[in-house]
This record gives C-alpha cells, structure tokens and sequence, in this order.
C-alpha cells in the first residue's frame, strides 16, 4: 500500500502501521531467539550443581530469568500482539536477554572444554551428554549410561552401597573385579582419571594371574 499512487489520504495510517509491524517482527524475532536459548538453559541451571561451578554464569542466567519471566507475564496480561509487540524498550528488554544468554552460552562452552581437557574421554560425549553428569556430581553412579561412549566395551561399574567402586562389566556379561579400592570422590572427571587408571592395573594384574596359572591347570602339566 506505500507504493500506491493513490495512499495520500491513508499516508499516515499507512506509515504508522508500517512502523508497528516491522517493530512487531523485530520484537518476535528477538523473542524466539531468546525463548529458544532459555529452554535449552533453564534445565541446566536448575542443578544446585551447576549453579555452585559456574557463578558467573549462574547470576547472569538469573538476571536473565527475572527479565524473562517478567516480560512473560506482561504478555499473559496483555494477550495482544499489536498492542504488546510495539514497544521500543520491550525489543530493547529482549535483545538484553539474548546479550546475557549468548555470555552464558559462551561461559558454559567453555567450562565443558575444560573438563574435557581434564579427562579426554569426555569428548566422546556430547554436550547434553556430559552436562547429564555435572548436574548430578552429588550421584556418582549418573555416569553409569555414559560409561560405553567413555571406554569401549565397557556396560557399567559395581558400585557399593557406600559406593566403593570395585568391578568393571563389559556389554557381554564378562566383569573384572578392581585390583584396589577406588571411592569417587571430589570432582568427576578426577575420580574418572583414577577409574581408569585402575582398570588397566587390574587387567594387568589378571593377565599375571592367567599367566602364573596356566602351568598348574593346563593338560599337559596334569599328566606328568
């Protein structure tokens, strides 16, 4: 209608409404963006765990949450999308929102990169994956689905009821007992780096016992 030869009459109608639907449409793009990036967050920082790890990140999510959760209400007050959606400090609200969540997003990349660095394996799962785990440091046995992307082969550990780890399972039913006590203690991917460390030790130390063995059970030593 603004390139109509005939829109003189309706010019400033037409502009005003112009002006309303782009304003509109920057508001729900941003919105999207924002509710979309918040579905993914909101999970993760509701882990006590995650919270006392990352602060920084934590105390931006909940600034970003106050904001977000205070524009959600505007919106169930006000049902309206042209009535709403026209606002130059709401768009301004969500691109402040999107500000926050894109730092913590980046802040969260880069904590994961270091527990990755710290115990390599982790880069076999992905991000959801190994957030699964750090939400849950307080429960050792969440790494338990995780265990056969980390270690090839490898179904699950025997945990005690005081959570002495003491065998490894392999996903055909074979089990290994530990050479030594192993407790998971302080942070995962620590008590990881001893796990595995202690499953090499203990096939060695059931390779020796194989070996000294043979001589005594074989056929050939019976017979004589």
């Amino acid at each position: 209608m603004s390139f109509s030869p005939y829109k003189k009459p309706f010019e400033n109608r037409i502009m005003n409404w112009e002006s309303k639907l782009r304003m509109t449409q920057d508001v729900m793009e941003e919105w999207v963006t924002c509710q979309r990036a918040w579905l993914y967050l909101e999970p993760i920082f509701s882990s006590e765990d995650i919270n006392r790890q990352l602060p920084v990140e934590s105390k931006r999510y909940q600034t970003m949450d106050r904001m977000w959760r205070k524009m959600m209400a505007s919106a169930a007050n006000n049902p309206n999308v042209i009535t709403l959606c026209p606002d130059a400090r709401l768009l301004e609200n969500f691109r402040e929102c999107n500000k926050l969540l894109e730092q913590v997003q980046k802040g969260l990349s880069e904590y994961l990169e270091t527990k990755r660095a710290s115990f390599p394996r982790f880069y076999f799962l992905s991000d959801d994956e190994l957030l699964e785990i750090l939400s849950q440091t307080k429960d050792p046995t969440a790494v338990q689905p995780h265990l056969r992307k980390c270690f090839e082969n490898i179904a699950k550990l025997t945990f005690q009821d005081d959570l002495k780890i003491s065998a490894m399972h392999s996903m055909d039913g074979e089990s290994v007992p530990f050479s030594e006590s192993l407790y998971p203690t302080g942070n995962v991917e620590d008590w990881l780096l001893e796990v595995e460390r202690v499953m090499r030790q203990s096939i060695l130390e059931s390779c020796r016992q194989s070996v000294e063995a043979y001589p005594k059970n074989s056929p050939q030593t019976a017979r004589t």
